[in-house]
């Protein structure tokens, strides 16, 4: 495979993107793309970062993509190699440049910078979760689940004080002793992005539904196989997958990690603490 030289054209317009305290620069010559990734990502834009990567956009037709298909995320050549049916992407981090070859459509971009930030995390000790995550009284608390599992509807049951973070992707770092929870732009089914905002992690609980509302321990064993179930992350490096295991067993080391079932009922946000 050639790979693209990926300063070979051109651009206009930049947007800085902040997410979990890491800003990459995004380039386009595309005005209309611009202005969608300026309202897309509006509470997430700091145009006083200095990136520590950035990405040239190239506007291309629609390709073929299903709710089936995952990325092929691989390295080679010294550079990320980032591929779906709606984009394609390469990325040098030793040079700090990247391109992204994608329809307009927004989720194309979603998605390629949530892959970004999975490898920046896996390098940092972080993660990325399907997970919901809301601030409450200065502490974040995570919700993950696969689909179907509630994360959306825990969110939207959330009482007024509470700080919404994310309802499908919440990005975790390690933070010292413990781990923080940054708010992030991509949405689930609210359809509404977090806000840009962070608090410590106190809880992480797995989500499953149920008649009542209860929440028991499980064994560590179980906790880790919940956050791994929940990770995001397509890149098949042994190295990373190897740092983003180490990473799981270190959060469930350090939060509390809980099973909560819950019905539809607000009542739910009683027990969480």
């Amino acid at each position: 495979m050639v790979l693209r030289d990926l300063g070979s054209f051109t651009t206009a317009h930049q947007v800085i993107i902040e997410i979990g305290g890491l800003p990459v620069g995004v380039r386009t010559d595309s005005a209309e793309f611009f202005n969608i990734l300026e309202n897309r990502y509006s509470g997430f834009v700091n145009a006083e970062a200095q990136p520590l990567f950035e990405f040239n956009v190239e506007i291309v037709p629609p390709g073929k993509v299903t709710e089936e298909d995952e990325p092929n995320v691989r390295f080679e050549n010294g550079r990320w190699v980032l591929e779906r049916g709606d984009f394609h992407a390469e990325w040098s981090p030793a040079a700090g440049t990247g391109m992204i070859r994608q329809s307009a459509l927004p989720y194309a971009i979603d998605s390629a910078m949530r892959i970004v930030h999975s490898l920046l995390l896996a390098d940092r000790g972080g993660l990325l979760l399907h997970a919901a995550s809301v601030v409450r009284n200065g502490r974040a608390y995570l919700f993950a689940g696969v689909s179907g599992a509630g994360k959306t509807t825990i969110s939207r049951l959330a009482p007024p004080d509470a700080t919404l973070l994310s309802d499908e992707i919440s990005y975790v770092t390690r933070t010292g002793e413990g781990y923080t929870a940054f708010g992030t732009p991509f949405a689930g089914e609210l359809a509404k992005p977090g806000e840009n905002v962070s608090a410590p992690v106190a809880a992480v609980y797995l989500l499953a539904k149920g008649n009542e509302n209860t929440i028991e321990p499980v064994s560590k064993a179980d906790a880790v196989r919940g956050v791994l179930e929940s990770v995001l992350f397509f890149a098949k490096d042994p190295e990373l997958v190897g740092h983003v295991f180490a990473s799981a067993c270190e959060l469930v080391r350090e939060v509390p990690v809980q099973r909560l079932t819950f019905a539809p009922d607000s009542r739910v946000w009683e027990m969480v603490r």
